[in-house]
């Protein structure tokens, strides 16, 4: 029986962690679940983000359902203590260096999306996103110079092996998908984007039977919304890529539709909306399920190879968008309840 973490987290991350729980026991599929605290509700409770109980229910797992980390009663902490450092923890201590974002466009959202309709609809991609480097896991610090000034330090770095390794993920994407990948950097500026390019270039030539091509991040931001159906996979490092990705959530009408599977060397992923902790409106029944949900539909899709209930899954929600379901941030008025129920009526 596969054992599924539950991290429900903070904000809004147990309600919409208990939408996707709902879904899954709908399945009546034969999994076992167990909760453990992360975040800003484990440090209230433990003192620390990721405590060693949770680490070690996630490292024994054959999955893990995150809900969101992040509250701002603790952003005067020092970093290693706030809610964040839970699931950059996580990635470095599981070794999640790939993070698969799809985003596209549900028929019946073409009105929540800024662009255009006829553009809108053009969009299914998929974003690669290296999750374990780059300028959020290399050296960090603060001083003040000779002069008295206050001065930060953040170090951007990548090794060949890491851009290597997350080139492949984009590469076997794309070749199971459309056979176009899009490399992401700023090669013209930064000499660890130089050292990207090179090296997908490299590993370029073990895939003949995929379309490359590079971009700089500020030109790739600029496509996503003028002709975002060019893309098929887009591949990048981790702090393009969160940006890129929260670009690509609003372009198909909400951050609350896309869901994410961060993966490593084995079956074993974390699954998680991109959404943050929302908690402007947590406990108020307000938020969009449906990245949770979909999210569970990966985890059952790459984790566990349950192929037919993940479509089962992805379909519900697109009949539930198709009939007129609509939580406040695509526009409607349903609760994070109601529009649970809506997918599990499509179920």
């Amino acid at each position: 029986m596969p054992l599924i973490a539950l991290l429900p987290g903070d904000g809004i991350g147990p309600e919409v962690l208990g939408a996707a729980r709902r879904v899954l026991d709908a399945l009546a599929l034969d999994l076992h679940f167990e909760e453990a605290p992360i975040g800003g509700a484990a440090y209230l409770t433990q003192g620390q983000p990721l405590p060693p109980d949770t680490l070690a229910l996630a490292r024994r797992a054959d999955a893990i359902l995150f809900g969101a980390v992040g509250d701002p009663r603790f952003d005067a902490l020092e970093r290693r203590l706030r809610p964040e450092a839970a699931i950059l923890g996580l990635r470095r201590e599981l070794q999640l260096f790939a993070n698969l974002r799809p985003a596209r466009l549900f028929p019946g959202l073409e009105d929540a999306s800024p662009l255009k309709s006829e553009i809108a609809r053009g969009i299914d991609l998929v974003i690669v996103r290296e999750l374990t480097g780059d300028i959020y896991f290399g050296p960090k610090s603060r001083r003040t110079t000779e002069e008295g000034m206050r001065e930060g330090n953040d170090l951007m770095r990548y090794d060949e092996i890491e851009i290597a390794r997350i080139a492949r993920v984009g590469f076997e994407t794309a070749r199971r998908r459309r056979g176009k990948l899009t490399s992401v950097d700023k090669a013209n500026v930064l000499e660890t984007s130089q050292l990207w390019r090179d090296v997908v270039d490299e590993v370029a030539e073990e895939y003949e039977d995929v379309a490359l091509a590079h971009l700089y991040v500020d030109n790739a931001a600029m496509q996503l919304v003028r002709a975002p159906g060019q893309f098929d996979v887009i591949v990048t490092g981790n702090l393009f890529g969160d940006i890129l990705s929260d670009e690509a959530s609003m372009c198909v009408g909400s951050i609350g539709m896309l869901p994410s599977a961060s993966m490593g060397s084995n079956k074993q992923g974390l699954y998680e909306p991109i959404h943050g902790s929302a908690p402007d409106i947590a406990g108020q029944d307000q938020a969009n399920p449906c990245a949770a949900i979909l999210s569970a539909a990966m985890m059952l899709r790459y984790s566990l190879a349950f192929a037919e209930p993940a479509e089962r899954i992805e379909a519900a929600v697109a009949a539930a968008i198709a009939r007129g379901a609509r939580t406040a941030d695509l526009g409607g008025t349903l609760s994070t309840g109601a529009m649970t129920d809506a997918v599990l009526a499509a179920l």
